[in-house]
């Protein structure tokens, strides 16, 4: 991490790592609901792309601020958002349902708790550069 230019965390800007997690997010989502077992003649549960649907506004906001650069600021910070519901989400469900989770569960709630926090930390530190630059 320079003070000048463009903050990167673990080698990678924001935008691209909103860009990771919300493909990961979405690639994980589709292949749990693909490969849930449901209950015989029961419908594969929605919930298990509860992941993708997390991830899809990550990768919108890291794909607008990459096209809006004015905007950025506003995209990266409604990504902080959902990264925060992501982790409160997760962590909250772990907490109170941990003992009854499936394998495919609990790896769905950790990716969301991991995704969310290790976003937060990115963008809370890229938020303190750029006002340290902003300031200098």
């Amino acid at each position: 991490m320079l003070m000048s230019g463009e903050f990167t965390q673990w080698g990678m800007t924001i935008p691209g790592l909103a860009n990771m997690y919300g493909c990961i997010l979405i690639f994980w989502g589709l292949f749990s609901y693909f490969t849930q077992t449901p209950a015989e003649g029961a419908d594969p549960s929605i919930t298990a792309m509860i992941p993708a649907f997390m991830g899809l506004p990550l990768l919108m906001m890291g794909v607008l601020s990459k096209f809006n650069e004015a905007n950025r600021h506003h995209y990266m910070h409604a990504s902080m958002a959902v990264a925060l519901i992501m982790f409160l989400a997760g962590a909250s469900r772990m907490l109170t349902g941990f003992s009854e989770m499936s394998n495919l569960v609990l790896v769905s709630h950790m990716l969301l708790v991991l995704v969310g926090a290790s976003f937060i930390f990115a963008g809370v530190k890229s938020f303190r550069h750029a006002r340290l630059n902003r300031e200098s």
